[in-house]
């Protein structure tokens, strides 16, 4: 993983995987890729992933998104999981006792790639056995059963534990992905995110 603030202008771009799932949460990724795209192909190239290859994805409401690329953690530098609601019939739990997903994201763990969250997806990362022992947070509905799953669990809008970094509910993805811009890319990076989406960061980033 790069320094923080200090990827060279002439390395190959930033590869960032988000991975979706049928009724996934539409904020929950849209925020980072937002985020992401401010900054132009040339830094930063942005995949839809499925762990069941190219298909489409119908979002929880009914958009559906084409995913072309199939999982390959490998060829990418960030991973990043949304949310899907919480609780009995939500996308997440469908996901978590599907149990695909969480056995691709144990499997993906790796030297050089960065995990993140936003929202419930963080549960998709503890079902994996990713989470336990580390600092990190999710929607505030869903934060006693990740504790209880073996998280240390810290305040914070935005919480990076180095290779992990996960944010709270919904719009927290936005200032997930201005904080990932920052790290990466520097903080004129992110002022110049902020300013294009008339948005401010709200909160702090625990572990910056």
């Amino acid at each position: 993983m790069p320094s923080r603030s200090e990827r060279s202008r002439t390395a190959r771009p930033l590869r960032v995987h988000t991975v979706l799932y049928d009724r996934a949460e539409e904020q929950d990724f849209a925020g980072h890729v937002e985020v992401f795209g401010i900054v132009g192909e040339e830094r930063l190239v942005q995949s839809f992933v499925t762990v069941d290859g190219p298909r489409r994805v119908t979002t929880s409401a009914g958009m559906e998104i084409v995913c072309r690329d199939a999982w390959s953690p490998r060829s990418a530098d960030v991973v990043i999981v949304p949310g899907g609601g919480y609780g009995d019939g939500s996308s997440i739990q469908r996901e978590i006792r599907r149990g695909t997903l969480p056995r691709a994201l144990a499997a993906a763990r790796r030297d050089g790639l960065l995990l993140g969250a936003v929202c419930t997806g963080t549960m998709l990362l503890s079902a994996a056995g990713l989470t336990a022992g580390r600092r990190c947070t999710t929607h505030h509905i869903a934060l006693d059963d990740l504790r209880a799953q073996g998280a240390h669990v810290v305040g914070g809008r935005v919480v990076d534990d180095g290779d992990l970094v996960t944010c709270g509910g919904v719009t927290s993805g936005i200032d997930l992905g201005i904080w990932l811009l920052e790290r990466f890319f520097g903080p004129d990076a992110a002022l110049f995110a902020e300013e294009v989406l008339e948005y401010e960061r709200r909160g702090i980033v625990n572990g910056a």
